[in-house]
């Protein structure tokens, strides 16, 4: 596969990390990195810089020491608005603004942003245009295929934005009203792929190295989106990049990388929020991760219980010996 570019922007691989709220949060998102992902991207930022103050957007915004390049989401409807919000996140270090029109959740349709803007043609063109003129930084866009199964305008949407000037475009293969049901529809990215020059890469079931060989292979798209399956398996990037270049499966993680992994994850979310707020985004997290080992229901409802990081710690070390323990006899 020939490397992918975003602007000036040479990624070591065509597997990215999708953009989720309220998962990919920067411990997340240098925890991908470092497991292999070509690229990360922040959480939907609001576009309504006088939202900003609130601690929750602050974390959101981007750090200094972020991974390079470094890619933050913006959400709206307005395109003064987004493209006020684009000039304030590349002052605060952004290195590539990504424009939301894939999120479907209700909160952000309702507000005419996100997959809701695909309905409105003459909107995406003004929103395009204003935010790639604000910013001297390459300008990426999320779309899913079209508004629902009858309105499917994402080759229209996706013509709209190259000549905008936009960057690289992602297609989540499903419709707005599709939500995350039912399979992706990749014949339609294929059909985006075919209809554009820029980068186009691919998003929705990617979720297993096959399946990321899979779907290159029927769309012909530059490179994936990874979003739900790398939840509790950040290690999902070195997987899939390494059977991309050379067509092996490397074996899974086993438990002690698991539990390493996991513990660096807990400390990193404890670091950055701070113990209160902290122990209550590891639950989700530790959760993932030992969705599919036994004994992990049980484990979950005493650990969503605890209330500080040490516990938290301590019972994880202590599910992970009792894993360990349990290999041994069976061995």
């Amino acid at each position: 596969m020939s490397a992918v570019s975003i602007g000036p922007y040479a990624l070591p691989n065509p597997v990215i990390l999708a953009p989720m709220a309220g998962v990919t949060d920067r411990p997340f998102r240098l925890l991908c990195r470092r497991l292999g992902a070509g690229m990360v991207v922040s959480e939907m930022v609001t576009s309504d810089v006088r939202l900003w103050n609130s601690r929750k957007s602050r974390l959101r915004l981007l750090h200094e020491g972020d991974p390079e390049p470094r890619s933050v989401q913006i959400a709206g409807g307005d395109p003064e608005m987004l493209a006020e919000a684009a000039r304030a996140n590349v002052e605060l270090g952004a290195q590539i603004i990504d424009i939301n029109m894939g999120c479907p959740a209700k909160k952000v349709c309702n507000k005419a942003a996100g997959s809701a803007l695909m309905k409105d043609e003459a909107l995406v063109a003004e929103i395009l245009d204003a935010v790639v003129k604000a910013v001297d930084v390459p300008v990426t866009l999320k779309i899913r295929t079209g508004w629902d199964r009858s309105n499917r305008n994402g080759i229209t949407v996706a013509k709209i934005a190259e000549q905008a000037g936009i960057q690289a475009l992602a297609v989540h293969g499903r419709t707005r009203a599709d939500l995350y049901t039912g399979e992706a529809e990749y014949d339609t990215i294929a059909a985006i792929k075919q209809a554009v020059s820029i980068p186009v890469f691919a998003n929705g079931d990617i979720d297993s190295p096959q399946k990321a060989r899979q779907v290159l292979d029927a769309t012909g798209v530059d490179a994936l989106l990874i979003g739900r399956a790398a939840q509790g398996r950040p290690w999902i990037f070195r997987e899939i990049a390494h059977y991309l270049a050379t067509g092996e499966l490397l074996p899974a993680p086993g438990l002690i990388e698991v539990e390493r992994i996991l513990l660096e994850h807990l400390a990193a979310l404890h670091a950055f929020y701070g113990d209160e707020m902290g122990v209550r985004i590891a639950r989700k997290h530790v959760g993932w991760y030992l969705a599919t080992l036994p004994g992990a229901r049980e484990f979950r409802a005493k650990f969503n219980r605890l209330e500080s990081t040490d516990a938290q710690c301590a019972n994880v070390r202590e599910f992970f010996v009792e894993r360990h323990n349990e290999g041994e006899k069976a061995a």
